[in-house]
């Protein structure tokens, strides 16, 4: 896991739990609303940023990256086949190396 995003989450979780004790402190001390409701807007600021943070972190790469990446291994291929290689066997080979970095992750 990402450092940043783990401090992150430690920070946020830190926040919940002061929000919850700021909430129940404050309406049982002084049962002012300005503060209970600041209470609660820093908690749930938190929280969108938490979530802004996982999101950000969990994401793959777009899928425009992947078409770039195809249409240079097609034009390798057609390189070496036109070289003199067996077509057949230069995309088994590929194919085998596909699976060999599927396994791998």
């Amino acid at each position: 896991m990402n450092t940043a995003l783990k401090r992150i989450r430690i920070v946020c979780a830190a926040v919940f739990v002061a929000g919850i004790g700021g909430i129940i402190a404050t309406s049982i001390v002084s049962n002012n609303n300005g503060g209970i409701i600041t209470i609660g807007l820093v908690t749930s600021i938190a929280a969108v940023v938490l979530l802004t943070a996982s999101t950000i972190a969990t994401n793959k790469r777009i899928d425009a990256f992947d078409e770039v990446a195809a249409e240079q291994l097609e034009r390798q291929v057609a390189a070496l086949v036109t070289s003199g290689a067996n077509e057949d066997a230069v995309r088994e080979a590929i194919r085998a190396a596909i699976d060999l970095g599927r396994s791998i992750s």
